[in-house]
């Protein structure tokens, strides 16, 4: 990698993904010791409050990062076998044959066969992640609803398998997630929020990040706006939530600097050992909520940048927020980004997602972020 980057060409480039029609985006780009932090847009359009680079934000399934890290940490220690039943540790949830074939890692890399829970919980989305044949209604609906694990945990086990166990491509699920927060639970003898944010949050020294356990965002932090692809329109703040529908699979608040903190610090071994850390990166096929094919290890994606290598990371998005992650092999380039629009892409009459302004300003500065 190289050490050098454009600052203005960045912050023109970031500009360009706002002008496309996102209300507010805001970036961290590090290479080499160098960083570059730029935002633009608004926080609150009503208002004109515009962005700021240290805002934090709700960033969805980057929480998956830190949750798989955490399991992680135990295996190191010998308390959970990345290779064992999860209905040794869990029998309750995961009962009987199912219980014996899905081991943990499994769960940690979405090739368990479970299916996603959201369907059920959010009764309206009956054909989520389809959006054509539902209402935005159910977001409303379940704003300050407190769902708990193992009630979701059941719905996901109850609904029809997506594949066997262990085989690929894997279909992304957070109902594997919230078994991880279980088996967290039930190894530490605390929540999975406590046992994350001490053993992670805390250890990667993040101070503006933490796991939503209220509906509010602490802070500075701007609105998230959800689209539901033009069914809300205008979009709706949705920043005010109660987080518990996903809990440790999406619930993470935090901020670009911190973002690019933690996978650095992970991709360094120092979070976990070399040996999960090997593990981690050890990738399948997954099809993702958008019927894409994603390469996928122990909790992080891996992205091949033509010309530039191999980056580490994840993605992730909630109602009207979302970001991305990631961190080049070598540690020496990262990119964090945060964006408060969700689902802007109208669909056509057949329900297809149709291409959007937006998509492609993101795709110009990723790779320029990226060293293109």
């Amino acid at each position: 990698m190289t050490g050098t980057f454009d600052p203005e060409k960045l912050q023109t480039t970031l500009e360009n993904i706002h002008h496309a029609g996102m209300p507010g985006v805001f970036a961290e780009v590090r290479d080499n010791g160098q960083i570059w932090r730029g935002a633009a847009g608004f926080a609150d359009l009503a208002t004109g409050r515009p962005v700021t680079v240290d805002m934090r934000h709700r960033v969805g399934s980057i929480t998956k990062s830190f949750t798989a890290a955490a399991v992680l940490q135990l295996v190191d220690e010998g308390e959970i076998g990345l290779d064992t039943p999860i209905g040794h540790y869990l029998p309750q949830l995961v009962p009987g044959e199912r219980g014996a074939a899905i081991t943990v890692r499994m769960l940690i890399n979405h090739t368990s066969g479970l299916a996603e829970y959201l369907p059920y919980a959010y009764s309206s989305l009956a054909a989520f992640p389809v959006v054509a044949k539902t209402t935005p209604a159910s977001l409303d609906d379940n704003r300050f609803t407190k769902f708990h694990a193992p009630d979701l945990i059941a719905m996901g086990v109850a609904a029809p398998a997506t594949g066997a166990p262990g085989s690929t491509p894997g279909v992304y699920s957070n109902t594997n997630y919230l078994l991880m927060s279980q088996l967290l639970e039930s190894i530490t003898g605390t929540t999975a929020e406590k046992c994350i944010t001490r053993n992670v949050i805390e250890r990667a020294g993040l101070r503006d990040t933490e796991l939503a356990t209220e509906t509010q965002i602490h802070g500075p932090h701007s609105l998230h706006y959800e689209s539901w692809m033009g069914m809300i329109d205008p979009p709706r703040d949705f920043s005010v939530y109660d987080m518990s529908f996903v809990g440790p699979a999406a619930s993470l608040i935090s901020t670009v600097a911190d973002l690019n903190r933690f996978f650095g610090l992970l991709l360094a071994g120092e979070i976990i050992s070399p040996a999960s850390l090997q593990q981690m990166q050890r990738t399948g096929p997954v099809i993702s909520f958008e019927g894409k094919t994603i390469e996928y290890g122990l909790g992080l994606h891996k992205v091949t940048v033509p010309g530039h290598g191999i980056y580490w990371g994840h993605e992730g998005s909630v109602w009207g927020g979302g970001a991305i992650s990631l961190t080049s092999a070598d540690g020496k380039r990262q990119m964090s980004i945060a964006v408060n629009l969700q689902r802007w892409n109208r669909l056509d009459s057949a329900g297809k997602p149709q291409p959007h302004p937006i998509d492609a300003a993101l795709q110009s500065f990723t790779g320029l972020a990226l060293g293109g």
